[in-house]
């Protein structure tokens, strides 16, 4: 090798290593795991709305492959702007798969659910931040005119739109649906980085958006007789009351969804005085409502094909005094007592009574609290003064 050589290959090493220290560093890959859970329901469950299924041995793009996945996103985009739930967004789809998604676009069972429309969304913005390519920006505005259009007066967001029919209508906290609106909406109005892109008119219109949605998370709070709690699931779209979902989905008090609802809370810089007496009470009621001295434990059992799952597993509660705190999916409204139910709808007050397959399909118990107690303290110190 010759010197000139040399000095090329050095050159090519070096600008290599620049690129992975550097500049690979400011443009992070995408984030693909807001994707899992619709994923999974696409691989696992079956679904007789999907338009397409997954092959037997469905190939998949690698999460370095972002470029592709945008474009998945834009393939499933619905003509309303919005996406339907369960696929797979990273799936490398056959030619036959991605004809029947386009002749699909015209179906609008458009949701939040299972972390949709809001996840592409996002995705979409953190593609057109490194590739600055114009058609995810393009699409990112027709999805973020999706998001206007489908709020309510009161702030809210229904499960699906424009199908709002059963429990579709009702402004939704299950999964993170309205949660993952506003955490979008959040970036936009808080000028994250890979939203600078924005147009001035919309980011209006989020900070508008964004707004109304915080009074309607505010207002949706469960007070009963003067004792402020946390949220339900699922609250009435004119009324706001917390309201039945699912046939296993009562109207409740429930504390997982409500803790992701208070960290939320707690990222709002400069909280007004009614989000800090929001906050401060559903501590409380975290505090009250934390259950002690019962593990829920995984146990083997025949392996079992249900309609939505196969499990070879059950799960008991047993009880243990040295068990950390765990908190109850459902606490019966005005009782406060942790309740259960089957898919018949019938409620029952201990988990033994609930049916394997819900008992294997479903968390009925949980330590989402732990999380929002453990940062309330930090929390504390730099508002309450």
């Amino acid at each position: 090798m010759n010197k000139t050589d040399f000095s090329f290959y050095f050159l090519k090493f070096f600008l290599a290593i620049f690129f992975i220290l550097f500049i690979n560093k400011n443009f992070a890959q995408p984030d693909i795991t807001r994707f899992y859970d619709s994923a999974h329901h696409w691989y696992d469950i079956h679904d007789e709305d999907r338009a397409i299924d997954p092959l037997p041995n469905q190939q998949k793009y690698r999460s370095t492959e972002f470029e592709y996945m945008a474009d998945n996103i834009l393939l499933f985009q619905k003509d309303n702007g919005g996406w339907t739930k369960n696929y797979d967004m990273q799936a490398a789809l056959t030619s036959e798969q991605k004809e029947k998604i386009i002749t699909d676009k015209s179906n609008l069972n458009t949701t939040f659910d299972n972390g949709a429309t809001h996840s592409q969304l996002t995705y979409l913005a953190e593609v057109y931040t490194i590739l600055k390519n114009e058609k995810y920006k393009t699409a990112f505005l027709k999805g973020l005119d999706f998001v206007f259009s489908s709020q309510y007066g009161n702030g809210g967001w229904p499960q699906f739109y424009p199908d709002t029919s059963g429990y579709r209508k009702y402004i939704t906290f299950n999964d993170d649906a309205m949660n993952g609106v506003m955490e979008l909406l959040f970036k936009i109005v808080y000028n994250n980085s890979d939203y600078t892109f924005v147009p001035e008119d919309y980011r209006g219109k989020a900070k508008v958006s964004f707004e109304k949605g915080i009074d309607c998370i505010l207002n949706c709070q469960i007070v009963e007789d003067g004792k402020t709690t946390v949220w339900c699931q699922q609250h009435d779209n004119i009324t706001l009351k917390p309201q039945n979902a699912r046939t296993f989905e009562p109207a409740a008090i429930c504390n997982m969804e409500s803790a992701n609802i208070v960290l939320f809370l707690m990222k709002i810089p400069n909280p007004s005085e009614r989000i800090k007496k929001s906050i401060n009470n559903a501590i409380k009621w975290f505090e009250e409502s934390a259950i002690h001295g019962l593990r829920v434990q995984v146990v083997q059992a025949p392996k079992t094909e249900f309609i939505y799952h196969t499990s070879s597993y059950d799960r008991i509660a047993i009880e243990d005094k040295n068990a950390p705190r765990i908190w109850a999916r459902f606490y019966e409204l005005k009782t406060h007592i942790p309740i259960f139910c089957n898919r018949d709808g019938i409620i029952v007050y201990s988990m033994e009574e609930v049916e394997r397959e819900r008992r294997t399909g479903y968390a009925w118990y949980h330590y989402a609290p732990e999380e929002v107690l453990l940062q309330y303290p930090k929390w504390q110190k730099k508002w309450e003064k």
